[in-house]
């Protein structure tokens, strides 16, 4: 992990070697961790890396400071027209992550919030860790958009189909509780401890074989990820047409002017 001073530009995601164990911390808190493209590539590239490091048996994701997990992509940047999603990197999706499947068990540690696509980097995840301040959900009707980065089939499959419809039609958020008695998450711990507990969750699967354990992650999700493929379709079918209504530019507009959005249905 590289230091920096006053005049450098903090990285937007921190990688860090604890042992087997690689600890990435999306680093942007000030903007509660919302995704831009240069965290894309860093996280993205870190994993691939650790897909290739044979001493790397388990990857923990978290996000630094104490507002937000992830707040999802950063709609600002999206306002002013940027991409979120570097040019060439559109199948590691959101953050390098949510499509970047790697052969590593991978921890979510929620340090907080995690809404947008902040679930979705937990639905991404193989295990999950919530702090008791973490809530999640996917509020994008809220702003005109869909879950784009596996959200809305993810949560479908990972939760009873009344429950998951209703926060996607609602775009209404659970706490980590309740995301807890959903079995949506593993173990929900004091924020303090959020990341220590992933650690060591993480160090426990390290301490087994690794072709074992990485084994066991591709014979238990093959037939879900195979699945994913229809999911995935459909998802990039939908999101051109709502990409380009006038309700996707409103949502984002009326975020960063901090107003409610005045939906046309066009």
């Amino acid at each position: 992990m590289t230091a920096t001073d006053s005049t450098t530009t903090a990285p937007p995601a921190l990688v860090e070697r604890r042992g087997n164990v690689l600890l990435i911390t999306l680093n942007r808190p000030d903007a509660r961790n919302a995704v831009n493209a240069e965290m894309c590539l860093v996280v993205g590239d870190a994993l691939a890396e650790a897909d290739r490091d044979p001493e790397i048996r388990a990857v923990v994701l978290t996000g630094a400071g104490d507002k937000a997990f992830c707040a999802g992509a950063d709609l600002k940047a999206i306002t002013r027209g940027e991409r979120v999603i570097p040019e060439g990197r559109e199948e590691w999706g959101l953050a390098g992550y949510v499509g970047h499947r790697i052969s590593k068990p991978t921890i979510a540690a929620v340090n907080g919030p995690a809404l947008g696509g902040g679930t979705e980097l937990v639905l991404a995840s193989d295990l999950v860790i919530a702090a008791d301040t973490a809530v999640f959900g996917l509020p994008e009707v809220k702003r005109g958009l869909i879950a784009g980065a596996g959200g809305a089939f993810r949560l479908a499959a990972k939760l009873p189909p009344t429950v998951a419809m209703e926060l996607l039609m609602t775009g209404e958020s659970i706490s980590a509780q309740r995301a807890l008695e959903l079995h949506l998450v593993n173990r929900v711990v004091p924020a303090a401890d959020a990341v220590d507990t992933a650690l060591e969750l993480a160090g426990t699967i390290a301490a087994n074989a690794p072709l074992a354990v990485q084994a066991h992650k591709r014979i238990a999700l093959g037939q879900w990820i195979s699945g994913e493929a229809s999911g995935w379709e459909m998802t990039s079918e939908a999101l051109p047409a709502i990409a380009s209504s006038e309700d996707a530019k409103e949502g984002p507009r009326a975020f960063a002017e901090k107003r409610a959005p005045v939906w046309t249905g066009r």
